[in-house]
């Protein structure tokens, strides 16, 4: 039979670890959803109408880019904007999940260098409560990432304004 003090120890020593294990997953909870918040600011951005003008406030990550759910053809991908790129390129891995197929191959430039991609049309393309239709991209069988790169064959239609860490995108 236990002594009744080796019995309170043990029981102490118990609560304590638990404590402990409790504490360390209450921080780990917090700063996963602060890490996310940092790095995706824009990940829970709305796809409701509007009855003005269709338009998208965008939060600049902690890295100075702008990321943002969308969707291509009703398929959700997740967008990075890019000024600097001609088209929207869609890595060869979402395309075949948003089952868009491959056109007439063609060579650009990128800060790779040249390389191959393959035209295509995107019936639809949607920010927010911005959407196109028919907006020219190129499937990049190059890109390691699921990001797509938002480019300016969607961003040239449309009104943009950067200011203080956000980015507003309007329909004019």
């Amino acid at each position: 039979m236990r002594h009744p003090d080796q019995t309170r120890r043990t029981t102490a020593r118990l609560f304590q670890v638990a404590f402990w294990l409790l504490l360390l997953l209450a921080f780990a909870l917090y700063f996963s959803g602060y890490l996310e918040q940092r790095d995706h600011p824009n990940r829970h951005l709305s796809l409701a109408e509007t009855d003005g003008p269709s338009e998208v406030v965008l939060q600049r990550n902690r890295s100075g880019h702008y990321i943002a759910p969308g969707l291509i053809n009703g398929h959700p991908v997740v967008f990075l904007l890019d000024t600097g790129a001609t088209t929207i390129s869609v890595p060869e891995a979402v395309a075949r999940q948003a089952q868009l197929h491959p056109g007439r191959r063609s060579r650009v430039t990128t800060a790779s260098g040249v390389i191959d991609v393959y035209q295509t049309e995107l019936e639809t393309v949607q920010l927010g409560n911005i959407r196109l239709d028919r907006v020219q991209a190129h499937i990049n069988p190059h890109m390691p990432s699921d990001l797509v790169l938002l480019g300016m064959s969607f961003m040239q239609n449309l009104e943009m304004t950067q200011r203080d860490g956000t980015l507003s995108l309007r329909i004019p």
